[in-house]
């Protein structure tokens, strides 16, 4: 396979990456932590005040720097910044299942709710959710490149959010837990596997790497919150079993619905994309835009002939 004629010239953006990072401790270390120490606590509500003022110097910084760690400019053109805030609603909606359906599948039945099954059996349940994941991954390739990324990604939405409404009324037995995770896991998978080519589609050769590890992160503050979420639900709303708080019917119902609405908003959001073709450059108008502007430019030599050997 013939290696990229693109070529980036620039150096590690240091004091990006140290800003980047510190910003984002502050801001996942307050979400995951909030419940425990109080959401109104001196604690959580500085290291969010910290993160918004870390990541908004580190903003204004990468505005100015000559090879900056990510292009802001791309990251917000409507493909990219439509797509990341999909994957934060898709991140989310993809760990909920994972904390809610195994602690629901434990539970004693003596709850009247609870499954009353062991950590095996709560594992095989939501083991479906890697099967479909394996076996819908060629589907949603073929879906994008027959429809786009885009109906791919909205499909994903839909069938997320078809799967946690189903799990409002079935998970009353082992066999309906799996099913629920089978049709998230495929709803998963068709999202994400959309997500890297919607991406590249709206940035140059060059940036793409930057532009999806970013949209990776966006995924994990989504997995990051639904663990806060989810977890300060199920803590609050319960109900005692031999004199020991247990999580709630209504927690789980309530969870779950949450859930629904974040598969809701991945499709509501992927609606407003670009439609196929419409802002997505060929491979040689994109590699058009490295050579000619933006703020990598390569030789228009190079482009055309390819690295000298």
């Amino acid at each position: 396979m013939p290696e990229s004629p693109v070529r980036a010239p620039g150096r590690f953006d240091i004091i990006g990456a140290a800003g980047l990072s510190a910003g984002l401790v502050c801001l996942l270390l307050g979400i995951s932590k909030g419940g425990d120490w109080g959401w109104g606590s001196g604690t959580t509500l500085g290291l969010f005040a910290a993160s918004v003022v870390i990541l908004l110097a580190w903003g204004a910084f990468e505005l100015r720097v000559p090879h900056p760690l990510v292009d802001l400019r791309t990251t917000a053109r409507r493909q990219v910044l439509l797509t990341n805030l999909a994957g934060i609603a898709v991140g989310f909606a993809m760990l909920a299942q994972s904390l809610v359906l195994p602690r629901l599948t434990q539970l004693p039945a003596a709850t009247g709710y609870g499954l009353g099954q062991s950590m095996v059996v709560a594992g095989l349940a939501v083991a479906p959710v890697g099967v479909a994941m394996w076996l819908f991954s060629p589907v949603s390739a073929k879906i994008s490149a027959a429809r786009g990324p885009k109906v791919s990604l909205m499909l994903g939405g839909l069938v997320t959010a078809i799967g946690y409404g189903a799990a409002l009324g079935m998970v009353h037995a082992v066999w309906q837990t799996a099913i629920v995770s089978a049709v998230i896991g495929v709803g998963i998978v068709l999202a994400y596997a959309a997500m890297p080519a919607l991406i590249s589609g709206a940035v140059p050769p060059s940036e793409t790497a930057a532009a999806n590890g970013l949209n990776t992160l966006m995924r994990a503050i989504g997995t990051s919150s639904a663990s806060a979420v989810i977890g300060v639900v199920l803590s609050h709303m319960t109900q005692p079993l031999n004199g020991v708080p247990l999580p709630s019917m209504n927690g789980f119902r309530t969870s779950l619905a949450i859930a629904c609405v974040t598969g809701v908003l991945a499709l509501l959001i992927s609606a407003f994309l670009p439609r196929r073709g419409a802002n997505s450059p060929t491979p040689s108008a994109r590699i058009g835009q490295s050579v000619h502007g933006g703020p990598n430019p390569v030789p228009a030599a190079a482009a055309a002939t390819g690295p000298a050997a």
